[in-house]
């Protein structure tokens, strides 16, 4: 499995495309600039199987509309923000004197979350709350890594002051949900550079040196 990665739009956030053996991709948190996001799989040869998010924020939905009907693909989501998509209040995209509206999603990620499958990508999904709530991680533990959208980040973790938000949800769920896992996994973040949860747990203040 190969995994690419593109920083797109003003806020600089990561979109992710995992890529399987016959060229098949996921694409995670298409958030802005599709003909950037095209031309990745225009020139690596991909065909695109889902789109997967992480959360409903704008800046990580922001491409959705674009590739969504460019390649007829499925948009999966936690369902606890499926009015985010179509709320530009909900998706905060009218905060920054914009209108990011797209469809609902055709799928939504199981309620018990655990073990998940998308064509032949194999992965588990955590509800990590707190930056948002719906926020979803996938951890592809066997591979050594995990997406985790706004939840963690090197040398932090997701803002907690919009609606919906909550400090205290959000870094229990890290610890409960994300620190338990293999110290060198890495940590793919929304925003950044990526980190391992190892380095987290012996340096991120938020997790005040937090052991398994």
């Amino acid at each position: 499995m190969e995994l690419l990665a593109l920083t797109l739009g003003k806020l600089e956030e990561n979109c992710y495309f995992l890529i399987d053996g016959q060229k098949k991709t996921l694409i995670f948190d298409p958030g802005a600039e599709p003909e950037e996001i095209k031309k990745v799989i225009e020139e690596e040869g991909l065909t695109p199987r889902a789109i997967l998010l992480t959360h409903a924020h704008f800046d990580h939905i922001g491409a959705v509309e674009e590739i969504r009907n460019t390649y007829k693909i499925p948009v999966y989501m936690n369902e606890i923000e499926k009015d985010f998509l179509t709320d530009p209040t909900l998706n905060l995209s009218e905060l920054m004197g914009e209108e990011v509206v797209c469809k609902p999603a055709d799928k939504y990620y199981p309620a018990t979350m655990g073990d998940f499958k998308v064509g032949s990508f194999h992965m588990k999904l955590a509800h990590v709350p707190g930056h948002s709530p719906g926020s979803t991680v996938f951890i592809f533990e066997q591979n050594g890594f995990l997406i985790g959208g706004d939840v963690l980040f090197k040398g932090g973790c997701g803002r907690t002051d919009f609606p919906g938000g909550s400090h205290e949800l959000l870094i229990n769920g890290i610890k409960e949900k994300i620190l338990p896992l293999p110290g060198n996994i890495v940590v793919l973040p929304g925003h950044g550079d990526a980190t391992t949860i190892q380095e987290e747990i012996a340096t991120n203040p938020y997790l005040n040196g937090q052991t398994r």
